[in-house]
């Protein structure tokens, strides 16, 4: 044996006989007794316990095999988690038994924490819901202009006096099992809260016992998980201890019909005139149909609150509501089909009336700031929330202004609008104005209508007038910015393939009838493969001109050219960069969008020239400057600023329209001690005309047009203005421009005067379609003659001279032509403005505008827009 041999480790106690003893044992025994030394703490981990107590021990403990390890021993604890004896994930993963007495533990908890919450709610009272505060409108220095509310315009009444109809009609439309459920719709609160915890939409109650419990919840109208956890438990409350009728009665007496009515006794008055208990099925289905939401389904519309709301789509969502909940109380045995029979007519209610306190223009100020607030508040703050009252709106109007502008509407009106002397042509005269600051975008004061308690629409807002002549410089503004496309390339061009125009050097022919081409030279051709001859007022030629004095003079052919060469799309995006709504734009890209067949309002009107006041920065005009409640400022307008055009394209469009006030059509509105730039419009059949114009501090633009649009009626209509104040035909040049002048020499008096900025040069020389002149052409195409005619020597208002405009071509011998600047019809008879609005022309189905035959045209050729 090797000296080297490795001898067996000598044990550490017992001597000489315990080595023997360990030597004699076989080597199972061996390593189960080496293992005694193995040791492991409580938690599993080895090295860290005591060793085991005995030779029994530590055989049990190997034969539970493992890796090597032995289970630990001990005391095991009161809540065993993480688990004991368990390794690696397992330790984590709780027992069932744990999973269940978990389970026991939360339901209890919530069970108990719901039973404290029902216990501590209370039944809603429809008597302090009913409850109501008015608003209180300020002027811009901070002075009450009125206050006004629905306080007045609420009344609760017992279930006795609701009539059995309308129970029925709210049954059968909202909650056909509201008479047997148990008031409270598990499945859909389940869904709302999940929506809002995932971030989805808000959601109402679905029941009428929990669309009670909302209106009754006045302290908080927010859509939250709290809230809606709050509206659970009195909706089960009130399910379980209210009577079904004593529910219904609450909903009907605190719900928003709209008009500032709430509960059915207001709403009953305000839409039909008679209590609640005089309403008949048919009327009670209608006002079942403007719960579903008044801004949408009250036939009178609210387009200032949203544009899709106008009146026509709104009678068009109650008639359809109203016939299906009619048919609906037949089905549910409500109602007799016999009876039914007796009511096909729908119920148009009475036209929307203000209260007294809101006469003259403070009901259209009213009006205007309310929907301002509705629809730009961050906090969701609805009409109904608003109606509701509290609320301290401090607004952007000037009371000094709105008086001045007020006076001069009323001045020109009286000297020259006769209804007992022209019954025929000056009935249903209206006027409309806005008055905007262009650094701020402050909608300092507007002319709405006589007086907002009898004259029910705000003129100031979008009536549906098309504005003419007066959407000429947003196709100049666009030649300069986007420039013309060259007819040698292709259809897709870039900025660097675009000619950037001049409106001094750039050069169109301004002839009568002048036949419309596209921008490669091809004629445009109608959807009846027509082509288009553009006239002018008075059938008068031009010649070849530049845009500068095409603007002066409100030439149409050169404008509709211009507008073809750059692009349609360029000029209506233009427009919209101005401040213009694209919902107030005509579709399509017919020749006639850039002489003004679009309607924008008044305050809109306003806004996009003062775009060009202020060197081309944007901004939209607003009336609500900040609102309060219960002192906290819930909304503070945010000025926001674009960039719209650069400086030099608008001032050079601001200096080309200071050229129409100084010696064009606009010349009556020249001001006395200070320089001004505006644009006179007429439209086609001489439906409506327009002066827009301003100053460095003012834009204002103001629009006459005929329509009897206190008709309770869905198909009103602008009525033609030939004869109307004694005039053979209303120009913007007359009328309204006297307007602009006699208001705005009062709003600026004492104002210090500022000249516009000098205009950088802009653009190149391009000569339009068809057009060659020589280097002197182009300088001499104004006639002298013409452009700097003196006072004395310019023609009247009533000449067609002093604003060229389309009276209608002289019937064309050939059937391939159409004169029609908004194409030709297939009757010659469609009416209806191009946005579905009453009355001007619309467009076709293919988007191809209509217009109106004129008097002096029997071969069904029409005349267009024009200065």
């Amino acid at each position: 044996m090797s000296e080297h041999r490795r001898k067996p480790p000598q044990p550490q106690g017992g001597g000489r006989a315990a080595a023997r003893r360990a030597a004699q044992q076989p080597s199972g025994r061996r390593g189960a007794s080496s293992r005694e030394t193995v040791t492991e703490s409580h938690s599993g981990a080895p090295g860290e316990g005591r060793p085991y107590s005995s030779r029994a021990e530590a055989r049990r403990a190997a034969q539970k095999g493992g890796r090597g390890r032995a289970a630990p021993s001990g005391k095991k604890r009161l809540i065993d988690y993480p688990r004991y004896g368990k390794y690696g994930w397992r330790r984590w993963v709780p027992s069932w038994k744990q999973v269940a007495a978990l389970s026991i533990a939360f339901l209890g908890s919530l069970l108990a924490a719901g039973s404290v919450a029902y216990a501590l709610v209370g039944v809603p009272d429809q008597n302090l819901a009913s409850k109501s505060q008015n608003n209180v409108y300020y002027w811009d220095d901070n002075t009450p202009m009125v206050s006004a509310g629905s306080g007045p315009n609420r009344q609760n009444i017992p279930i006795s006096r609701i009539p059995k109809a309308m129970q029925d009609a709210v049954i059968s439309a909202e909650n056909k099992t509201f008479r047997d459920d148990p008031g409270v719709d598990f499945k859909g609160m389940g869904r709302a809260v999940y929506n809002m915890a995932m971030g989805g939409n808000t959601q109402g109650g679905s029941t009428i016992t929990q669309q009670f419990v909302k209106n009754a919840l006045l302290g908080d109208q927010s859509q939250t998980l709290s809230r809606k956890f709050k509206e659970l438990f009195i909706s089960m409350k009130v399910g379980n201890e209210m009577e079904k009728n004593e529910i219904l009665e609450g909903y009907l007496n605190t719900s928003y019909y709209g008009r500032g009515a709430f509960g059915i006794q207001a709403a009953a008055r305000t839409y039909y005139g008679k209590d609640a208990d005089a309403l008949n099925p048919s009327e009670c289905a209608l006002l079942a149909t403007v719960l579903k939401g008044p801004t949408y389904y009250d036939p009178a519309g609210a387009p200032s609150l949203d544009p899709r709301a106008t009146p026509e789509r709104n009678y068009e969502n109650a008639t359809k509501r109203w016939k299906w909940i009619l048919g609906e109380m037949v089905n549910d045995g409500k109602l007799d089909r016999s009876e039914l029979a007796k009511y096909s007519e729908f119920p148009m209610p009475k036209q929307q009336k203000q209260n007294q306190g809101l006469g003259g223009q403070t009901g259209y100020l009213v009006d205007l700031a309310k929907a301002y607030f509705i629809n730009n508040n961050d906090r969701g703050i609805t009409e109904k929330e608003l109606a509701r009252g509290g609320f301290e709106i401090h607004t952007t109007f000037n009371k000094k202004k709105v008086d001045q502008l007020t006076k001069a509407v009323k001045k020109v009106h009286d000297a020259n609008i006769d209804p007992e002397k022209r019954p025929d042509t000056d009935t249903h005269v209206q006027f409309g104005g806005a008055s905007v600051e262009p650094s701020t975008g402050k909608i300092v004061a507007i002319y709405g209508g006589t007086d907002a308690t009898k004259h029910f629409t705000n003129n100031a807002d979008q009536t549906g007038a098309q504005v003419g002549s007066t959407f000429k410089p947003f196709v100049l503004a666009a030649a300069m910015e986007s420039g013309v496309r060259d007819p040698n390339l292709g259809p897709v061009q870039n900025a660097d393939q675009r000619t950037q125009i001049s409106p001094d050097k750039t050069i169109y022919d301004g002839d009568n009838k002048l036949k419309i081409k596209n921008y490669d030279g091809s004629i445009w051709r109608n959807e009846e493969d027509k082509e288009w001859l553009q006239v002018n007022d008075g059938d008068k030629d031009y010649g070849p001109i530049d845009l500068r004095y095409a603007m002066q003079e409100s030439a149409n052919s050169p404008f509709v050219q211009l507008g073809m060469d750059v692009g349609i799309p360029q000029v209506r995006d233009a427009a919209k960069k101005a401040g213009l709504l694209e919902s107030s734009l005509v579709g399509g890209e017919v020749p006639s969008f850039s002489i003004g067949i679009s309607d924008p309002s008044a305050i809109r009107m306003a806004g996009a020239y003062g775009t060009f006041a202020a060197s081309g920065e944007q901004r939209d005009p607003y009336s609500v400057t900040k609102v309060l409640e219960s002192g906290n400022t819930v909304y503070e307008h945010d000025d926001k600023a674009n960039r719209a055009f650069s400086s030099a394209v608008a001032d050079n469009v601001t200096d080309v329209l200071k050229t129409v006030v100084e010696k064009g059509t606009g010349k009556n509105a020249r001001l006395s001690d200070r320089e001004a730039a505006g644009k006179t419009g007429t439209t086609d059949g001489n439906k409506s005309a327009w002066f827009v114009g301003y100053t460095p501090q003012l834009s204002t633009a103001i629009d006459m047009y005929r329509m009897d649009d206190n008709a309770e009626s869905k198909n009103r209509q602008f009525l033609k203005m030939f004869g109307t104040g004694g005039q053979d035909k209303i120009h913007g040049s007359s009328f309204p421009s006297e307007i602009w002048h006699e208001y705005m020499e009062e709003a600026l008096k004492g104002e210090e005067v500022i000249p516009f900025p000098e205009p950088e040069e802009v653009g190149e020389a391009y000569n339009g379609k068809g057009v060659s002149p020589s280097p002197t052409e182009t300088e001499e195409s104004p006639s002298p003659s013409e452009s700097d005619k003196t006072d004395e020597e310019s023609p009247s208002p009533t000449e067609s001279e002093e604003e060229p405009e389309n009276e209608g071509p002289s019937p064309s011998n050939s059937d391939d032509v159409c004169t029609n600047p908004f194409g030709c019809p297939d009757d010659g008879n469609n009416q209806g403005n191009q946005n579905g609005g009453p009355g001007g022309g619309g467009p076709s189905p293919s988007g191809t505008p209509t217009g109106e035959a004129t008097e002096e045209n029997d071969n069904g050729f029409f005349a267009g827009a024009g200065g």
